[in-house]
């Protein structure tokens, strides 16, 4: 901080000790010494704000890279979604015209009564939609010797074997 020698501390005292007195001079000193420690812990204490300051700056700056480049990568995403969806219902229109969400196509022989088409749905529920129907009319399910009545019974069966 300060280029002071031994030299210059032993005048500084001399002249400390003539003008103040040999009595108050260790109080002085006393005194001296804390309002320097006060000083010191004031100037680490306004340092470690400056750094704490800058930190804070450096991180609001990346976040709001981070933010931007999530928003970039969201918007990227949301574009081909959408893309995709057109794409989708374009084929849908394409494939059925008079549905969206659903087709229609004849059910193999075997599964279906006469003259009932079966729906395909978007998720590809159509086996499912067959077997209740076959259930709900009391019937066996396709491709099943158990009728339906009894399913349960065969699946208490089947766990307890």
């Amino acid at each position: 901080m300060f280029d002071v020698g031994f030299s210059e501390m032993m005048l500084i005292a001399v002249v400390a000790l003539v003008v103040i007195g040999p009595e108050r001079l260790p109080a002085v000193a006393r005194t001296l010494g804390h309002l320097f420690g006060r000083l010191q812990r004031y100037v680490n204490d306004v340092k470690a704000d400056i750094s704490r300051e800058i930190e804070l700056d450096e991180l609001k700056k990346f976040k709001n890279q981070f933010e931007e480049a999530a928003q970039s990568v969201e918007s990227g995403v949301r574009a081909e979604v959408t893309g995709a969806e057109a794409t989708l219902s374009s084929i849908a229109a394409e494939t059925n015209p008079g549905e969206p969400g659903a087709m229609e196509v004849p059910a193999p022989a075997a599964e279906a009564e006469p003259g009932a088409p079966e729906v395909v749905t978007a998720d590809g529920t159509a086996e499912a939609l067959v077997a209740r129907a076959h259930v709900e009319a009391g019937g066996e399910l396709p491709g099943s010797a158990v009728p339906a009545a009894d399913l349960p019974a065969a699946a208490e069966q089947k766990t307890a074997a």
